[in-house]
């Protein structure tokens, strides 16, 4: 299997490539517009062709590359069943599986951050989106988030798989590349509490600004990128 991780420095986001070698099909999760030239380049040296290209969930800090990849490849555009995004190809639904040649990605329904967040498990690894980042979580205040429903999806969902698992993340503000459950569950701050009740009144109590693109960038992610007013 071939995995990479690629990271946009303006909004400190990670696109994953996920690939088997013998077949040659990939898949992308949370591509970024403004680097989709750089993931066409990867694409054909790896020898690769995009058959999906997938967003956790509809971004707030960027515009997804999501339009202009398939416009670019064929490839069809996945969101989860939840995405009020009306220009995906196909929506997802927990328990459901992706592949790329014998390479199974399953979906988990992992709300809280957003309505639509979605998680992908690749064998050993685990896309988080935006639920479960390094060291912290998700922001719940915007876009139906509900801290109620992050903290079900982490203690009741992700914090089950297996502590060796790797956390790859949709964001990272502070240098870090990948996690493991097990990490996660010891040593970051969120996580540390004894009830549902407490995770709610921590994240109520956030005093966060919106992200900086946030206006432009929600509504054009509902249009897969493809936003008439927006240029990569």
């Amino acid at each position: 299997m071939i995995f990479r991780q690629m990271f946009d420095h303006d909004s400190c986001t990670y696109t994953y490539l996920i690939a088997q070698r013998e077949s040659g099909e990939a898949i992308l999760v949370d591509p970024v517009l403004s680097q989709v030239p750089k993931y066409l380049q990867l694409l054909e040296e790896l020898e690769l062709g995009l058959i999906i290209a997938i967003d956790t969930h509809i971004h707030a800090d960027h515009v997804t590359g999501l339009g202009s990849l398939r416009d670019e490849t064929l490839c069809a555009v996945v969101m989860g069943e939840h995405t009020k995004a009306d220009c995906v190809n196909y929506k997802v639904r927990e328990g459901e599986q992706l592949k790329a040649g014998d390479i199974s990605m399953d979906v988990v329904y992992t709300p809280g951050h957003t309505d639509d967040s979605y998680s992908f498990l690749v064998g050993n690894r685990v896309l988080t989106g935006d639920t479960l980042l390094i060291r912290g979580t998700g922001r719940t205040d915007f876009q139906n988030g509900n801290p109620a429903s992050q903290y079900d999806s982490l203690f009741n969902k992700l914090l089950t798989l297996p502590e060796s698992t790797l956390v790859y993340p949709a964001h990272d503000y502070n240098g870090m590349t990948v996690s493991t459950i097990g990490e996660e569950k010891r040593h970051n701050p969120r996580l540390q509490v004894g009830s549902e009740q407490e995770y709610v009144e921590l994240m109520n109590g956030l005093e966060l600004e919106d992200p900086k693109l946030m206006d432009i960038a929600i509504p054009s992610n509902l249009a897969c990128g493809l936003a008439p007013d927006i240029k990569d």
